[in-house]
């Protein structure tokens, strides 16, 4: 009896060992894979569109966004996306990257910044505020996120976010902790960021915008949260919806100092 025992051990720790290698295996085949693509992530097609929109002269009022405030002056790009989102004083908001961008197509541009917002993932407008806020990203590549918290509603917007992070509900009582909120938890291959601590460079708030392998196409950090809604069950979020904005300061700022990567390359 004790040598069956001994043998179905031995079986299952062959077959427990085979799954780990093959495992292992097929991570380095992602990882390879990435690395290729990183040496041309199709992401910087949709951020060289998104500089020459920032230039176009377009819209109802036929202008350019060279005026647009992202918060460090009239036209300056460089180093906005690592201090967003924060609050604005002419909107008395606190604002992300694509929330901002539309106050700007609207106000300077003259488009319709509501029709933006029902707008379809990927389509119209809608996909040219993605392009923006690749190349606004990009313009801050390798800078350290400071997102602020000086202002009493950025703080309030904090505290939102956190509660919004460990709300659970919808059909499978998920919140965004149940996936994101401690170490070494992983989907299928997919390792999961503990984001409710600095996740590090190039994983969670840092790394989007992002071109996603799976579907082909830049997603801005608004869409990776909607879909996470989405995956929830929850009902999904607005475009441009205050809580989709309070998730990114909790986000944001939990992972000050670490180095921007996006757009980055992601599965």
């Amino acid at each position: 009896m004790r040598t069956i025992h001994l043998l179905a051990g031995l079986a299952l720790a062959g077959v427990a060992a085979g799954a780990w290698a093959q495992k292992n295996a097929t991570e380095a085949a992602i990882d390879e894979y990435r690395a290729m693509l990183a040496d041309g992530n199709p992401a910087e097609l949709t951020e060289a569109k998104g500089e020459d929109l920032w230039q176009q002269k377009r819209g109802p009022k036929n202008a350019s966004l060279e005026a647009c405030d992202l918060g460090k002056g009239p036209g300056v790009v460089k180093g906005a996306f690592v201090e967003l989102p924060r609050y604005f004083a002419d909107t008395g908001k606190v604002q992300d990257l694509e929330t901002r961008l539309v106050t700007c197509m609207e106000r300077i541009q003259g488009f319709n910044g509501a029709e933006i917002r029902k707008t379809a993932w990927g389509k119209g407008e809608k996909a040219n505020v993605d392009a923006l806020a690749t190349y606004v990203a990009g313009q801050s590549r390798g800078m350290a996120i400071r997102v602020p918290q000086d202002q009493p509603m950025e703080r309030e917007y904090y505290e939102v976010g956190r509660r919004l992070f460990f709300t659970r509900g919808g059909t499978h009582d998920f919140a965004c902790a149940t996936c994101h909120g401690q170490d070494g938890k992983r989907i299928r291959l997919q390792d999961l960021p503990n984001l409710t601590k600095n996740p590090g460079d190039n994983s969670g708030f840092p790394a989007w915008p992002a071109y996603r392998v799976s579907t082909g196409d830049v997603w801005t950090m608004q869409h990776r949260l909607n879909d996470c809604f989405r995956q929830q069950r929850f009902p999904e979020p607005n475009y441009g919806a205050d809580a989709l904005t309070a998730l990114s300061v909790y986000l944001g700022v939990n992972a000050n100092g670490a180095k921007s990567t996006a757009p980055a390359l992601k599965r």
